[in-house]
């Protein structure tokens, strides 16, 4: 099987958000067999910054829906967006 390489755009609740902290509960929260590639924060708009998140994970955990629901599923996250996935 092939590993899928998935880039989720993850909104915190506010700009008052640690997303340092945040950081941390994702890494925390992914189901077993995921892994971080890469995290970065990206300016929106008046003050709030988004995490840019790329995870590596298995073609056979049967698409995105575990890790959206799992980073959703934090306290301080507001939404998540899929934005890539492509197969490595």
């Amino acid at each position: 099987m092939a590993d899928v390489l998935v880039q989720l755009r993850v909104l915190p609740e506010g700009i008052e958000t640690d997303l340092d902290q945040l950081q941390e509960k994702i890494k925390e929260a992914l189901p077993e067999g995921v892994s971080i590639y890469k995290i970065t924060e990206e300016d929106v708009a008046f003050g709030l910054k988004c995490l840019k998140v790329i995870v590596i994970m298995p073609d056979d955990l049967g698409g995105t829906d575990p890790v959206e629901s799992a980073i959703s599923s934090i306290e301080d996250v507001q939404r998540v967006e899929v934005e890539i996935v492509s197969r490595i």
